[in-house]
């Protein structure tokens, strides 16, 4: 049952049909504090049973009350629940800080953008609009946007309520019903805001959320086959499989797949304005940001003092307890600390230079899952460290000399998410824009993860689809066309 005390420790079962209820199996999963290790919460361990009474769900709302709202009242109904996620916000930004690591300020901006989201698709709601098309005398042709039907959202751990609000926002705007499957790291959060949205008025079945590993209810959902679009962030390997699944139904997908995102800062440019960017976008997070700047490429006129720069501010990070609201939190669990540390021992081990390092704090909890944030200065471009996205607060540093290395360098890895520019030539900043290979391009500023209105998304193995802004409401659906003969 929903919210239960248990042992001490709070009972969360599934949402499913406006109704909490404990997984069809009955078992549960124990939720971990990265920043201590002790226990946290109780959640169900979902499994196909549970994925097939939320699909059912979704479906019969489609039918039902939610199926027969205007796209107006659809948007009324988001602003409410947008309204009353900021009438909570102290509790979710706890929640979200012990269950992700990260510190207070950062999960309190998770909040509010959580609301932007919803604010901005609510308005956009009955604002997507079809159009008629020249054809043969005596005919009018028409297109029309519809829902796909059922969505399912399966939601990583590392910014739980943003890219709930990014996915689910959009899909409910146009008009589908939802099937949550969040991470079994992290999903307070997510089982909160549901309570929020069917208390603010979100009708029964439009919103299902069923927790679990992802191998069960995860890949439940992915394959199902009443599932009419599926929308994934996460890892390559789990998106690969995400996608396979949900081909063998004839699916669409969103995917993205993360980053090696890079920042290239050229000799022209304004340095101190750049430093800042350069670093937090590197560590925010704990550096577990799907488009965080982890390579930073310095032309080499101006590269030591780029390394001097970034390295005096990582000496002044600090690292904690989520609640001690510090520069950086723990990463999510020991597994992603273990995954981290491996990145570096193998750093080590080649031989790479440390630049610089923060520091732990001298109160931080023994057993939390802490990673000092490491800068490694001339890091060969085809090393593992430049090549693989580590989800940690570690970046590599490396020099060009000429725009063209410059380019071939943000273009050598699998993946293409963001890249940042830095220099005042105007005729370089459009050179580079398009010429680097990324789904966002951001001159003279670095927005990692930010602007709500911004369409995001990768291309290369960072996926494909876009979410955010507007066009991420033509993601969730379906294009028809309607000829009408007259004569």
């Amino acid at each position: 049952m929903a919210q239960e005390q248990e042992n001490g420790l709070r009972r969360y079962g599934n949402l499913i049909n406006g109704v909490w209820q404990d997984a069809v199996q009955g078992e549960v999963l124990t939720l971990k504090n990265p920043s201590d290790s002790s226990d946290l919460a109780l959640i169900a361990r979902g499994t196909r049973a549970d994925i097939d009474l939320a699909v059912t769900s979704a479906r019969n709302a489609l039918s039902g009350a939610w199926g027969k709202l205007t796209a107006t009242e659809r948007g009324r109904i988001l602003h409410k629940i947008s309204e009353a996620v900021l009438h909570e916000i102290d509790l979710l930004t706890v929640l979200e800080a012990r269950d992700v690591g990260k510190p207070l300020t950062q999960a309190r901006a998770d909040v509010v953008a959580l609301a932007r989201y919803l604010e901005f698709y609510g308005a956009s709601a009955d604002k997507v609009h079809g159009d008629t098309l020249p054809y043969q005398n005596g005919f009018t042709v028409l297109s029309v946007y519809e829902p796909h039907g059922v969505t399912g959202h399966i939601i990583p751990w590392n910014y739980p309520m943003q890219i709930l609000g990014r996915s689910l926002g959009a899909a409910l705007a146009m008009g589908n019903a939802a099937v949550v499957k969040p991470a079994e790291e992290a999903c307070l959060t997510i089982l909160e805001f549901a309570r929020i949205a069917h208390e603010a008025g979100l009708p029964a079945g439009a919103l299902n959320v069923v927790t679990g590993l992802g191998v069960e209810a995860g890949a439940a959902l992915s394959s199902h086959p009443d599932v009419n679009h599926i929308s994934f962030t996460g890892s390559l390997r789990t998106g690969e499989a995400v996608q396979a699944a949900a081909a063998k139904n004839a699916v669409p997908v969103t995917l993205e797949l993360g980053g090696k995102s890079p920042q290239i800062v050229f000799a022209d440019a304004d340095i101190e304005r750049a430093l800042p960017f350069l670093v937090n976008a590197g560590i925010q997070n704990a550096g577990q940001t799907c488009s965080a700047s982890s390579r930073i490429l310095v032309q080499r006129d101006v590269y030591e003092q780029v390394i001097a720069g970034m390295s005096e501010r990582y000496r002044a990070l600090k690292v904690g307890a989520a609640e001690a609201d510090l520069s950086l939190g723990p990463v999510v669990s020991a597994r992603q600390k273990a995954i981290v540390e491996d990145y570096l021992k193998l750093a080590e081990q080649d031989g790479l230079q440390i630049a610089a390092q923060g520091e732990l704090a001298a109160d931080a909890p023994e057993n939390g899952a802490y990673v000092r944030p490491t800068l490694l200065r001339d890091v060969p471009p085809q090393h593992r460290l430049a090549q693989e996205e580590i989800f940690g607060p570690v970046q590599v540093i490396m020099p060009f000399d000429t725009e063209e290395e410059a380019v071939a360098l943000a273009n050598s890895t699998p993946y293409g998410l963001v890249c940042g520019v830095w220099t005042k030539d105007g005729a370089r900043q459009l050179r580079m824009a398009h010429a680097v290979q990324a789904g966002q391009v951001f001159i003279n500023n670095y927005g990692a993860g930010g602007g709500i209105e911004l369409p995001f998304g990768g291309v290369k193995r960072s996926g494909h689809g876009r979410e955010k802004g507007f066009e991420a409401l033509y993601g969730f659906a379906s294009l028809k066309t309607i000829s009408v003969y007259h004569g």
